[in-house]
């Protein structure tokens, strides 16, 4: 946590619980602001693990699931890093700063399993790992106008649109999620300066906005909930760019690509809706059973949050015979029913 960026959001109405933020004092005002734009959302609730030293891409070539050849500081990727048995212990976005360490960015709450277990297999290699997440402040700016709220903020940069790509500004990046979904990352000291700048354009925003935004576009994050429930292509990773199968191996690899090209991927990641009477307490692990299942579950819940115009959208993974064969419900067989929605890609 650092206590000092903590403390100047308090300042200006944050309420804050476990090192996320929730609200501003109107949180269903900042939920419906959300549907129009743009907002300014705090993102301290994802952690950050810095990889450094001159054996570093090597180290996490040999780890993750992503071609991490492809990632520097102008491109970040997706990726996952798994079991030996191909099950995922994390999802995160991977890119280089200036100083050509790499950056993970991932849930907080995985950040201390995910770093231990890396660190057990550097041995001879000359590469650093460290937990950065109080060392650098990110801040997320979403919704219509999210560019030209930037673009006027640093009128001498030139800032990409490209997915993924990321643009150097004085004391930081910016790195390009979607059109309408920007994240900044600055030090401390320079933070307030932008925040305060931004928020003449942009009302401020709870952490679940962002997660929201996340799940309209098919991005999926792994919990301590669901840490070795899915392998990548389960969660779509291979369809958002996260999964090489070009690359060399990996903890899992030979099930990923088993999996490619010998096989059918029986369960992907769905985006669906839950109505508000019908969806308190939703949550990551959460059970999902089917018409074809009986009592026996056929997926479950990845991540959920609150909708703007009420309800919940949740990204699930499903049995594909269980899509196939008719409804979806959550918690038990005779629950709440999902309505499937499209996501913004293809399921092959």
């Amino acid at each position: 946590m650092n206590s000092d960026w903590f403390t100047f959001l308090t300042h200006r109405n944050a309420h804050i619980e476990q090192n996320r933020v929730l609200h501003f004092g109107q949180p269903a005002a900042e939920l419906a602001q959300a549907a129009s734009g743009p907002v300014l959302i705090d993102l301290s609730h994802f952690g950050l693990i810095r990889f450094s030293g001159e054996d570093a891409q090597n180290f996490l070539q040999g780890q993750l699931s992503c071609d991490v050849r492809s990632v520097d500081s102008t491109q970040a990727s997706h990726g996952g890093y798994c079991t030996p048995k191909g099950r995922l212990l994390g999802s995160f976005l991977l890119w280089q700063d200036s100083d050509n360490s790499y950056l993970m960015q991932l849930p907080a709450e995985r950040v201390e399993t995910i770093t231990r277990r890396l660190k057990m297999f550097v041995l001879r290699a000359k590469v650093s790992i460290q937990d950065n997440t109080d060392d650098l402040i990110r801040i997320g700016i979403a919704g219509k106008n999210a560019l030209l709220s930037l673009q006027n903020m640093l009128p001498d940069t030139t800032i990409s649109p490209a997915p993924l790509a990321v643009t150097s500004i004085p004391d930081g990046q910016i790195i390009c999620h979607s059109e309408n979904r920007f994240e900044i990352m600055t030090t401390s000291i320079q933070a307030p300066s932008l925040w305060e700048q931004l928020n003449k354009q942009a009302h401020c925003a709870g952490a679940a906005i962002w997660d929201w935004l996340e799940i309209r576009e098919g991005i999926p994050a792994i919990f301590n909930a669901t840490q070795e429930q899915f392998i990548p292509q389960m969660i779509n990773l291979d369809i958002i760019g996260g999964v090489s199968f070009k690359k060399g191996c990996y903890p899992g690899q030979e099930i990923v690509a088993r999996t490619e090209y010998l096989g059918k991927v029986k369960r992907r990641m769905y985006l669906a809706h839950l109505d508000a009477d019908s969806c308190q307490n939703i949550a990551a692990g959460d059970s999902l059973f089917g018409t074809d299942t009986g009592d026996q579950a056929c997926g479950m819940i990845a991540n959920a949050a609150p909708v703007p115009a009420g309800g919940v959208d949740v990204l699930a993974v499903i049995q594909t015979s269980s899509m196939e064969a008719g409804s979806i419900h959550w918690k038990t067989p005779n629950g709440p029913q999902l309505t499937i929605l499209p996501l913004p890609y293809a399921i092959t």
